[in-house]
């Protein structure tokens, strides 16, 4: 696993309060996209530290959310809220401040493996739409659209508009010729990799959806850079850990 820091501004603020950015290197990011809105999106959350954009997260009832464990690593409820119902970062839409953390308790921030948390609400949403959850793996090939506010570089300014690329998604075997095989464990799904596409800082959490499709089957987790060739973005598994997000939250 590579372990290589990119030190931007939100990246050193986030760092300074505590909170993860993305991991080292690994960071959500849309590389190579194209500007887009919440209509199109409406599952789309920004996670606020202190209503300040730190990572993507996804609706998945009025009252619940899903974002990555790497991005509520540490912090407490209090300090954290989402942004709904707004194409732009920290403007626009209705805030909902979170009132509990449920982090996924084997995650682990070094091999960024179970890399899922969910947010209770303080207060339903009542913007925004909630996305269903894969209950069954991706097919290989199968063409998936990321979204987010994050770096339009890799260690370059974030966009105030959100963003979407789409991507393929690769086999795991693939993914651990890139990453090595005991980097990628089956809590993880890659895709992309051709290079030039690519989540990248501040995307972390952010939803992977079907193409086309009102299903989540990944949360932005880590890579390599940003959309280098070669390194595929790396995904939470939403199939593999749908029974622990039911158990948790009922949905």
């Amino acid at each position: 696993m590579f372990r290589l820091f990119i030190l931007s501004a939100l990246v050193a603020t986030s760092l300074a309060a505590g909170i993860p950015p993305r991991v080292p290197m690994l960071d959500g990011r849309i590389v190579g996209g194209t500007p887009t809105t919440h209509d199109k999106h409406p599952h789309q959350l920004s996670l606020e530290w202190y209503n300040m954009h730190i990572c993507g997260a996804s609706i998945i009832s009025s009252e619940w959310v899903v974002t990555a464990a790497h991005c509520t690593d540490g912090s407490s409820a209090a300090t954290l809220s989402v942004r709904a119902g707004s194409s732009f970062q920290e403007s626009g839409g209705e805030v909902r401040r979170v009132s509990r953390i449920i982090q996924h308790e084997n995650y682990d921030a070094i091999n960024i493996d179970f890399d899922i948390a969910l947010l209770k609400l303080a207060s339903p949403l009542s913007l925004g739409k909630s996305i269903s959850l894969v209950a069954k793996e991706v097919a290989t090939g199968t063409l998936v659209t990321v979204t987010g506010w994050g770096a339009l570089s890799e260690g370059g300014s974030s966009p105030s508009q959100m963003r979407e690329v789409s991507v393929n998604t690769i086999t795991r075997d693939a993914c651990k010729d890139a990453y090595g095989s005991s980097a990628i464990t089956d809590r993880m799904i890659c895709a992309g990799g051709e290079g030039g596409k690519d989540s990248c800082q501040g995307d972390s959490g952010g939803p992977l959806r079907v193409d086309g499709e009102n299903w989540l089957a990944g949360v932005v987790s880590w890579g390599y850079g940003c959309a280098r060739p070669r390194y595929p973005g790396v995904y939470s598994n939403v199939a593999n850990l749908r029974g622990w997000i039911k158990q948790h939250s009922g949905v």
